[in-house]
């Protein structure tokens, strides 16, 4: 059982996410706003798996991605916001 962090990007959004046995359990959606940022706008994890840190992990990976593509990121979602709040690691991408 994978719980790897995937991530899906069309012109102006994407997502990351993660799939278990084939069938998505957690999302986090983002959008492009301009060329150097993502805003984070609403993440979901599905019932039954509250207290597996799906929700930290999409973030992670979304920190991840950002310092790879050197962008930064505003967490509008209230879950992403309080994940950076939790993790001064995290806050150079803010």
């Amino acid at each position: 059982m994978s719980e790897d962090v995937q991530l899906k990007i069309n012109d102006k959004n994407g997502a990351f996410y993660i799939e278990v046995d084939g069938k998505q359990e957690a999302l986090m959606t983002f959008v492009f706003a301009g060329e150097d940022k993502i805003i984070i706008d609403h993440t979901e994890v599905n019932p039954g798996n509250n207290g597996k840190g799906f929700g930290k992990k999409m973030v992670t990976k979304a920190v991840e991605f950002a310092r790879e593509k050197g962008i930064k990121i505003i967490p509008l979602c209230p879950f992403a916001k309080s994940v950076f709040d939790k993790t001064p690691e995290f806050r150079d991408v803010l």
